[in-house]
């Protein structure tokens, strides 16, 4: 029988290096936010929860969608949107956070009326990506992951969009945004501060708020104010 071989990961005949550490501490997974609800919100989030759960055999597999719902209600996950979920499907909030920190389609921080994402990988930064993100990122006066004072755009770099045929690409609210430049995604976020109606290159006719197609992607029915509980 073979004997199980053991080694130590070691740098320069020194310790461990940092990663591989006995007892390293990683730093805390946080959300921001109100740890609850109020009672009456809390019981609408219910209602709209209960027939996306009942879709699922498995209640905890209607995860994915309660964390869309919350993102759409709040505008980002929050403490209580966290809870909440966890309470809905016998979840622990350990177990709720790590679903939420692996995915980037769920926000941590508070997000504008319109998530502006732009590709900043290799294809799509040597077709002009960088310069697009530089553009967007003088013309707005903010830095990537930053929120414009008016609250409605959060301007972000983006790992690939999948559309390389159409590089540079910018996405907003998930939707694309093909064969961009400096000078078209500068009026592209003009009119969305603007409130100017702007069609994506592909797919919805007309363009939804970041909080409207996250209560789409949780498959709840559109409210009366379009996009919350």
């Amino acid at each position: 029988m073979n004997e199980p071989v053991f080694l130590e990961l070691t740098v320069d005949g020194g310790a461990p290096p940092a990663p591989f550490s006995t007892g390293q501490a990683h730093p805390p997974v946080e959300f921001g936010g109100p740890a609850d609800y109020p009672s009456d919100d809390y019981d609408a989030l219910a209602a709209d929860a209960a027939p996306i759960i009942a879709r699922y055999p498995q209640a905890g597999s209607a995860l994915l969608p309660l964390l869309h719902l919350v993102q759409a209600r709040d505008g980002y996950l929050t403490r209580a949107g966290i809870g909440f979920c966890a309470r809905q499907l016998e979840l622990t909030a350990a177990q709720v956070a790590s679903v939420a920190t692996f995915y980037s389609m769920y926000r941590r921080e508070p997000t504008g009326e319109h998530l502006v994402g732009v590709c900043t990988t290799t294809l799509c930064a040597v077709m002009g990506g960088d310069a697009i993100l530089a553009e967007l990122t003088d013309r707005l006066g903010i830095a990537p992951g930053q929120t414009t004072d008016d609250g409605a755009v959060t301007l972000t770099a983006v790992e690939c969009n999948a559309a390389c045929d159409f590089a540079p690409v910018v996405m907003v609210n998930w939707e694309f945004f093909d064969d961009q430049t400096p000078e078209s995604a500068r009026r592209l976020v003009d009119d969305l501060r603007a409130g100017t109606p702007v069609r994506p290159s592909r797919g919805a006719a007309t363009l939804c708020s970041f909080r409207q197609v996250s209560r789409l992607l949780a498959g709840a029915p559109e409210s009366e104010d379009g996009d919350r509980p």
